[in-house]
């Protein structure tokens, strides 16, 4: 099989980091810490991914514009007391090693912040196998396609060439408007039915059945 993909693009949480429970429970917390209404499970995963501004209006739209802030202030107070227990999925680690070394480039485009990105990626100790990153702080939110063009011409890679992969809509309909390919995985935020709304080369329920499926298109 000739060689598909030149750069992989993946989303974190979600995607890499099995983080959608605790993003949930952080962003009901922040609501009821303001006296806000508690959004269910099914509202606040669908945020997942998006910068955080966009998120609170999207869980809790009309407010003022300050609310929002303060919620944003009350969600990464509930984040950060538990990100530590967080881990990566099943089969990251070592598959983005496989990857790299069949000579693909690697990125992240995300809806964290720059430093919630950098903190993780300490964390995990998966800094040096990526070759560049984009948070939502340098970038337009998803599903504006910025962060995916940003990192195509960054590492001088065609758009046709790149896979953006991702456990929300959002995620997909960014590799659309950028004209890169999509990838999507049903084991985080998104259901596969939605997923498939956005047409992706494959939907995946696990990170180890995405890498089976990805590494023979990378020799």
């Amino acid at each position: 099989m000739a060689k598909t993909f030149d750069l992989i693009v993946f989303d974190w949480d979600g995607t890499l980091m099995d983080s959608t429970a605790h993003i949930v429970r952080s962003i009901q917390g922040a609501c009821a810490d303001l006296n806000l209404p508690v959004p269910p499970r099914e509202r606040a995963s669908h945020v997942i991914g998006l910068g955080l501004v966009d998120a609170m209006r999207y869980v809790c739209p009309g407010l003022e514009p300050e609310r929002y802030q303060d919620m944003v202030v009350a969600y990464r107070d509930h984040y950060l007391s538990g990100d530590e227990t967080i881990e990566l999925f099943a089969g990251v680690e070592q598959g983005l090693a496989e990857i790299k070394a069949q000579g693909a480039f690697l990125a992240v485009a995300t809806g964290k912040s720059r430093a919630g990105l950098d903190r993780v990626l300490a964390k995990t100790r998966l800094a040096e196998l990526f070759d560049a990153t984009r948070t939502v702080d340098e970038c337009h939110s998803k599903p504006h396609p910025a962060m995916l063009l940003e990192l195509t011409d960054h590492l001088g890679v065609d758009a046709r060439r790149t896979l953006m992969v991702g456990d929300t809509t959002h995620d997909l309909l960014m590799a659309q408007n950028a004209g890169t390919h999509g990838a999507g995985v049903s084991y985080g935020a998104h259901p596969a039915d939605e997923l498939a709304s956005c047409s992706p080369l494959g939907i995946f329920d696990s990170y180890l059945s995405f890498h089976t499926w990805l590494l023979p298109q990378l020799n």
